[in-house]
């Protein structure tokens, strides 16, 4: 079973090795940042900031919750030493679990409250990120909640919020995220407030949970409890009319302003690129901020991967993928989305390929209006999770004339993706590409060239020789 909150989070990366203290004063501009950014960039641990300066002691920031797989496995409750695959197979086995969320009436969220005039943002140890950012931003490891006022739906989702003033926030939810799409659909025409939590500082399923596309109308609390194994505690905010986690570190309460826009950004962004320059940002009055004593505010310096977004979004895109491909009958094998490729590649092994099955994958991204950009088909016998066969696949089988197939779209394009121009990015205008590094399912089999590979060139005799004789010639664990 995984654990119910942060703070128990932080004590199982404790004992498994993988979070670092630091303990010496640490100065929220900037330099927070840039000692989170070189850690990822080394593959380091977690890292928990606990004196920052300007700040009360006992404030606290931790950046990089699920930065690498080994956190990850921490968080599913598993052993730090779990492969990719592996991990892959135990989130795909609860994927589709569900555990009702139970409300209670107090909650460690709430211990401190900040209502009306008493509210003021700069009280939490936000950060200025990056050099260049347009500000400091509270919300990058977050969870937004919102509410369908005609349903009652409650969508959970995570986009980035930056300090406007003490008590504004803006936002930059992309077109084509669902809490965009609520407020043009339901608030906007009735020019009403959107009531919106920004929720920082859960245990990292809730979080995971978060960045997974679920359709709309899938309340994700339901299964962020079938993933923890034990349902979600919710509590009511004080100012707002939604319900979310109890045993968070910090919820700010607000509405998104149905009349009114600031601007926001630029930001240092999950593609390892700063997005573009300021622009309109929806904006947010605070109504409420709630915290527990001595928060921790969660901290992802997005930027070059891997780091959480990537990491997370590799997990929970891949699993959504690999079904939805399936009910389209594609006889899909595995799904990889790698982290370094930030989303914008996915490799999809598929149990016999050609130009006719990697259409089919094209047109599954095409229809579902996924925003990924680049594709690559292999065949069962390449194992999607280890990049260097993807590689040797790609540059042997793919045709150059014939292995790529590409579709182009207006409005529905990804507005981070670095290789867009400016006009691209703003009119959303985005293109996806299959490349077909599978055998053309009209080759005989006898045609096929015969892969030179431990794996298939020799008998099964000779392999269980070598193996059973792997240790004693000294190369043990290299396996």
């Amino acid at each position: 079973m995984a654990v119910s909150d942060l703070r128990g989070f932080i004590a199982a990366l404790e004992r498994s090795g993988d979070l670092v203290r630091i303990k010496r004063e640490v100065d929220w501009d900037m330099e927070v940042g840039a000692i989170s950014r070189r850690a990822y960039e080394k593959a380091g641990p977690a890292l928990l900031f606990e004196k920052i300066k300007d700040y009360p002691p006992g404030y606290s920031i931790l950046n990089g919750p699920v930065g690498t797989w080994r956190r990850v496995a921490v968080a599913l409750g598993l052993p730090p030493e779990t492969s990719v695959r592996q991990l892959y197979a135990a989130y795909e086995e609860k994927h589709e679990r569900k555990l009702s969320p139970v409300t209670v009436d107090t909650a460690p969220c709430q211990e401190i409250v900040m209502a009306g005039p008493e509210v003021d943002v700069y009280q939490l140890p936000a950060p200025m990120v990056h050099d260049g950012d347009g500000g400091r931003y509270i919300g990058t490891w977050d969870i937004i909640v919102t509410r369908d006022p005609d349903t009652g739906w409650t969508n959970w989702g995570m986009y980035r919020f930056m300090i406007h003033t003490k008590n504004m926030l803006t936002g930059w939810p992309q077109a084509t995220s669902q809490l965009a799409i609520m407020m043009k659909s339901k608030y906007l025409p009735r020019k009403q407030a959107m009531p919106v939590a920004v929720v920082i500082g859960c245990e990292p399923l809730c979080h995971m949970v978060a960045t997974d596309p679920y359709k709309p109308g899938e309340n994700e609390v339901e299964y962020a409890g079938g993933l923890r194994g034990e349902p979600v505690k919710l509590v009511r905010c004080k100012t707002q009319n939604l319900l979310v986690p109890a045993d968070a570190e910090i919820v700010i309460e607000g509405e998104v302003l149905p009349d009114r826009i600031a601007l926001e950004g630029p930001f240092g962004e999950y593609p390892g690129y700063r997005s573009g320059t300021m622009g309109e940002g929806v904006l947010v009055q605070i109504t409420g901020i709630t915290h527990r004593k001595n928060p921790i505010l969660t901290l992802s310096t997005l930027g070059v991967p891997p780091d959480d977004s990537s990491i997370a979004a590799s997990l929970t895109a891949a699993i959504a993928m690999k079904r939805g491909l399936r009910r389209r009958g594609v006889p899909v094998k595995d799904v990889y989305v790698p982290p370094e490729g930030v989303t914008h590649l996915i490799v999809v092994s598929v149990e016999r390929g050609g130009s006719r099955v990697a259409r089919q994958v094209l047109d599954f991204f095409t229809a579902r209006r996924v925003m990924v950009s680049k594709v690559i088909v292999v065949d069962r016998d390449v194992d999607a999770f280890d990049m260097n066969q993807v590689l040797h696949a790609f540059a042997t089988k793919c045709h150059p004339g014939r292995g790529i197939a590409l579709e182009h779209y207006e409005g529905r394009g990804n507005a981070l993706t670095p290789c867009y121009s400016a006009d691209e990015r703003r009119r959303l205008k985005g293109t996806s590409a299959v490349f077909d590094a599978t055998w053309p399912e009209d080759w005989e089999e006898e045609g096929v060239p015969i892969k030179s590979s431990f794996e298939t060139t020799y008998p099964d005799w000779l392999k269980e020789k070598v193996l059973a004789h792997w240790e004693s010639d000294g190369l043990g664990g290299r396996l």
